[in-house]
């Protein structure tokens, strides 16, 4: 197979999020037209297993198809894929291209042999931003998964943790009045004291990898003129928590903990912890491979089974310019995810 020409036929498609369809048809046509069978499609994401769901557990392998819009400062073109210097360039090259078709060489190779699992192999849109069109939509055409594999530039190192997010529009409520006249019930000076709550402190769950839950106050409004007592003070709460708490039970926490009325825009992004004591990560050691804590968001915050973030390629390179991946990070990647995975009992 000659992923590397089918990574470079993806780069030069544009595919950004939610714009994916040209991208999902080209690699379907491809992978008919390579010999794999009964690629099944749901929206822009596609996906193949190497048996029918049964008594065995199921390992998901997941990359994305879709990319950010090219950063500024580009000196090529982000769409004319070429390789210099066994780099390859182009967008979406790194991020998530080179995953993707390690991913797929390493399905190919694990599932031509019995293995203790289902394999299930998939390609996704929408990844970038978190699109319900993504990773969602897929899912529940599955079935039940018991561990999955992303695939993200991490240098082949395994991110055994990955912080969520849940963004919180609080509201303190007073009384308005007259300024000069010592009346009402200043909103502002009531929520100072959730404000500072959200400031110091500190969930008794540390993450090994990750540390602990992380709240920052970043936005804040009240009033409507100077001599106006506000009634109302809004402020909204970044929150990344760090795969020790579910984001419900972390959401009822902080509502437990404050006065001021919470409302959580969203709990699908969810934070992961991977015990040490996993096989994979078992396996991962041995092969000695380094564990570390992502603070950065993927496909991994919408699984609710256990993951592990790992591909070749380097973060770093992500939405900037020139992006590119080596050959050899993909050959190496490949064979890291077969040594891996080939035979593991979960």
């Amino acid at each position: 197979m000659d992923t590397i020409g089918l990574l470079s036929g993806l780069i030069s498609i544009p595919s950004f999020s939610r714009e994916e369809g040209v991208a999902c048809d080209y690699l379907q046509n491809w992978l008919v037209d390579n010999g794999f069978k009964d690629v099944r499609r749901a929206g822009n994401n596609l996906w193949m297993e190497s048996e029918a769901p049964g008594e065995k557990p199921t390992i998901l392998l997941n990359a994305h198809i879709d990319t950010v819009r090219p950063a500024g400062g580009y000196t090529r073109d982000p769409f004319a894929p070429s390789i210099e210097d066994g780099r390859l360039y182009g967008l979406g090259s790194n991020d998530d291209g080179g995953s993707l078709v390690a991913l797929l060489e390493a399905y190919s190779a694990l599932s031509s042999r019995p293995q203790p699992y289902r394999l299930v192999f998939s390609a996704t849109a929408e990844e970038e931003v978190c699109g319900k069109g993504g990773f969602d939509l897929l899912l529940p055409e599955i079935g039940a998964v018991d561990f999955g594999v992303v695939g993200e530039p991490t240098g082949m190192d395994m991110a055994v943790a990955e912080r969520g997010l849940m963004v919180l529009d609080c509201v303190s409520k007073g009384r308005s009045g007259h300024a000069a006249r010592e009346e009402g019930i200043n909103a502002i000076y009531v929520a100072i004291k959730d404000i500072e709550w959200f400031r110091s402190y500190r969930f008794p769950k540390v993450s090994e990898y990750l540390g602990p839950v992380k709240m920052s106050v970043t936005m804040i409004a009240a009033g409507t003129q100077h001599n106006v007592v506000p009634d109302k003070c809004s402020f909204v709460v970044d929150v990344r928590p760090n795969g020790m708490y579910s984001n419900p039970d972390l959401l009822g926490l902080i509502k437990d903990a404050v006065d001021c009325e919470v409302k959580e825009r969203s709990t699908r992004i969810g934070s992961s912890s991977l015990p040490t004591d996993h096989p994979a990560v078992v396996r991962g050691l041995s092969l000695g491979l380094r564990p570390f804590g992502s603070p950065t968001t993927s496909n991994q915050a919408l699984c609710p089974f256990p993951t592990m973030k790992i591909g070749p390629g380097d973060s770093s390179r992500s939405h900037g310019p020139d992006e590119y991946i080596l050959i050899d990070e993909i050959k190496n990647g490949t064979a890291t995810y077969i040594a891996l995975l080939d035979g593991l009992i979960i």
